[in-house]
């Protein structure tokens, strides 16, 4: 086992989303990294962005759960179940760069999961308060990394990508769905 070089707790100027060099993630990711903005923390961003969402869906008509904005896209119960899966793919991402590995991580095919992610059978209110419990797992995980857990840069489908990078897309993420969900919901 490896010596830390360095485990002293994350220095808030290095955790902000204007503080992210693009080299710190692929391109493909940027549209998730610009929708954060540039002067917040990562915490900010992380707490910020579920808040947003969940006051969004906890106020959502019923008759709207169901509702897709056009004929092939998801509707907003299939589309929370992305969000979900997907934070749990980019925190163990999160997870293995934070912890150093150098171990390449694949991508994956997001329109995979959702063709076997059953949402019919769930109740609406649990998928929302099951958003909360990865968010707060999410965000906890992010609380244990020191500044250079936080700043190590792996490989993420064929591209770089820091761990800080990678909380910031979290939470990007989850702003670009917001702003479909307004937009076009």
């Amino acid at each position: 086992m490896g010596a830390r070089p360095d485990n002293s707790p994350p220095n808030e100027q290095m955790i902000k989303r204007n503080s992210l060099s693009p080299t710190e993630y692929g391109t493909f990711y940027s549209n998730y990294i610009e929708l954060v903005p540039a002067d917040i923390t990562l915490r900010t961003a992380l707490d910020d962005s579920a808040a947003v969402l969940t006051e969004y869906l906890t106020n959502l008509p019923e008759e709207k759960v169901n509702h897709a904005y056009a004929s092939g896209k998801w509707t907003v119960k299939e589309a929370l179940q992305h969000i979900i899966d997907t934070e749990r793919i980019f925190a163990y991402r999160a997870l293995c760069l934070g912890r150093h590995d150098e171990t390449p991580l694949p991508s994956f095919e997001h329109k995979q999961y959702a063709v076997w992610a059953d949402v019919t059978r769930r109740e609406f209110e649990r998928m929302i308060e099951e958003f909360r419990t990865v968010r707060k797992s999410t965000i906890s995980l992010f609380n244990g990394f020191s500044e250079s857990d936080l700043q190590f840069t792996g490989s993420v489908g064929g591209g770089p990508m820091s761990c800080r990078a990678m909380g910031f897309i979290i939470s990007g993420h989850t702003y670009h769905h917001m702003e479909i969900f307004r937009d076009r919901y």
